[in-house]
């Protein structure tokens, strides 16, 4: 069940009773009424703003409007009150029958609680952390894996057809600096003394292995060859020996592709169709571009390029796919990768990004609009910086890389779980600070350890239960028994309950993962809230031996809670603990 869904249909059934009655003028355009939580709690469950939506075209005040419409729906079975509020609110008290259903629509639905079709099949590709396989994936690359995984998770939990893919940067001079450095460290592993890493190749201790298995598979033979010959061969043995790290750190962050996509392979043929494409649609010129303001740019060339006509499609100027040399820039890569996207049939791009890539989200929704027009949609979602301490004290340095902290060495010591869980915890766009030793803390104030603590408790209740009654603890309840869930308490749980499958729509349509992260936080309080009131008052307890029936709508709520913890940890990439 989905409560707001529910009360959608029905203040618009409420609506077309009016427009029977002549109390509404027929042909109205209901699509921009809302049905969502009041926006204080106190006053009511259910508010619409279907009066002041209306009142313009039917030529009258929203204030009564919204007194015909709530006396229509006072007659609802399940409304308790319907009251005007504020320019013309109508904010809706339900019965307290009515809670009892939510927690048999979430046992009955169970795995599928909160799941919709509201992407009805919609092919997405997420492309995300598609960081250069130039070494370790550092913890600035662990936000936006998680993200992205996480998004990925929650449009196929709600009908979108998806596909996580990694770009592979594996062109350009980033990875002849990695055949150098590792060619270097084949030297190395020969017994040549190498002294310091020279300036501007990688140092990291992860190229030794690299080298020593070049030297073994090798010999001294790359000493003999053309050095474009051995670099060739250190370098794609390079690419796809950091691929292989790569893949097995994402592993370790319960993260797996199904596309690795190829920089290297569009410089074959698809960039130069693609120009030839462009230059039959006039969407590219020669010309020359003012300097950048700020930092220079390595594509920028004072004198004439190939240009790509951006600024005609929302981007501040044109962009060059070209430069005098004939060599192609980055973004002519871009450019070509992204219609590689359109050709395979992907509807939407989501592309993941860090916040250092915020000048791309214009030249990329420029370069969908000139290739697929209203045929697709790109979507550009920015990851902020993630900062390390240790009890308060900024954590910057890690041998293995040389510069930067690991994802692995942060995945290693707290756990996958951990890592995923708190990534999640605030929203893509803001800053995040991880502490190692807030992060493992066994309180409230750790909100990973507060919601899986609130999973595993309710797994002890359900064995204990099962020892106290036996093997008949089941999933069937009786609605009678469930009508005797109607403490405060525990009617403030089942609320948070019905209100899952609005946060996880609300969540796909803004794509921000991080609001089922702060769902299950508030879903853990409210049951945590209830089970200290059974420690207060043992009337209240879950398991009652006396008194069976209420025992078994207890038992059944917290079933319902189980499943909404599942089912939103699932989406973010968390294993719900059984026992803590």
């Amino acid at each position: 069940m989905n409560l707001f869904a529910h009360f959608h249909a029905v203040v618009n059934q409420a609506v077309h009773r009016l427009i029977e009655r002549g109390r509404l003028p027929s042909g109205l355009d209901l699509s921009r009424i809302v049905v969502e939580p009041p926006r204080e709690s106190t006053h009511g469950d259910v508010s619409t703003n279907a009066a002041m939506v209306l009142a313009k075209a039917a030529s009258k005040n929203p204030r009564e409007i919204a007194v015909d419409l709530a006396l229509e729906l006072q007659e609802d079975a399940d409304v308790a009150s319907a009251e005007v509020a504020g320019p013309g609110f109508v904010n809706l008290r339900l019965r307290a029958t009515f809670w009892p259903k939510v927690v048999a629509a979430v046992l009955e639905a169970r795995e599928t609680y909160g799941a919709g079709d509201i992407g009805r099949g919609l092919s997405v590709n997420v492309e995300y952390v598609s960081a250069n396989p130039t070494g370790p994936l550092h913890v600035g690359h662990c936000r936006g894996a998680v993200f992205g995984d996480a998004l990925a998770n929650l449009l196929a939990e709600t009908g979108h057809q998806v596909t996580r893919e990694y770009y592979i940067n594996d062109a350009g001079a980033q990875i002849d600096v990695l055949a150098q450095s590792a060619f270097l460290r084949y030297r190395e592993a020969l017994g040549d003394e190498v002294g310091e890493i020279p300036s501007g190749l990688y140092p990291g201790d992860y190229l030794k292995p690299v080298g020593a298995e070049l030297a073994k598979r090798y010999g001294s033979d790359l000493r003999h060859m053309a050095k474009d010959e051995a670099l060739r061969i250190v370098r794609d043995f390079a690419v796809s020996a950091m691929m292989e790290l790569i893949k097995e750190d994402l592993s370790a962050l319960k993260i797996t592709h199904e596309e690795f996509f190829s920089e290297a392979s569009l410089h074959d043929t698809d960039i130069a169709e693609m120009i030839s494409e462009f230059k039959a649609r006039n969407l590219v010129y020669l010309g020359n571009l003012p300097p950048p303001k700020g930092q220079p740019s390595e594509e920028w060339e004072d004198r004439e390029q190939l240009l790509f006509r951006a600024s005609k499609y929302g981007d501040d100027i044109d962009r060059p796919l070209q430069k005098s040399d004939g060599s192609y820039t980055y973004f002519a890569a871009d450019v070509a990768y992204f219609r590689s996207k359109f050709r395979r049939g992907f509807a939407e791009m989501i592309y993941v990004l860090g916040a250092d890539h915020g000048g791309y989200v214009k030249r990329l929704e420029a370069v969908g609009r000139a290739i697929a027009g209203d045929q697709a949609r790109v979507i550009v979602r920015l990851c902020q910086l993630v900062r390390l301490f240790r009890d308060g004290e900024p954590i910057r340095m890690s041998k293995r890389s040389g510069d930067f902290v690991t994802l692995r060495e942060v995945v290693d010591e707290v756990g996958a779980d951990v890592v995923r869980f708190m990534m999640l915890y605030r929203k893509n766009d803001a800053p995040l600070d991880f502490d190692f030793s807030k992060v493992t803390e066994q309180s409230r104030d750790n909100p990973v350890f507060y919601v899986q603590y609130a999973h595993a408790r309710i797994c002890s209740v359900l064995r204990n239960a099962e020892l106290e009654f036996g093997p008949q603890v089941n999933d069937q309840v009786s609605a009678d028994d469930l009508s005797l869930l109607t403490d405060e308490a525990e009617v403030a749980v089942i609320r948070r309950l019905a209100d899952y499958p609005r946060i996880q729509q609300s969540a796909v349509a803004a794509h921000e993962p991080h609001r089922i992260a702060h769902y299950l936080y508030d879903l853990a309080s409210d049951f945590h809230s209830l089970w200290n009131r059974g420690k207060e008052s043992p009337h209240l307890r879950f398991i009652v031996t006396q008194n069976v029936n209420a025992t078994n709508a207890r038992l059944a709520m917290l079933r319902a809670i189980r499943y909404a913890l599942q089912n939103g940890l699932r989406i973010i990439g968390v294993t719900p603990m059984v026992e803590m």
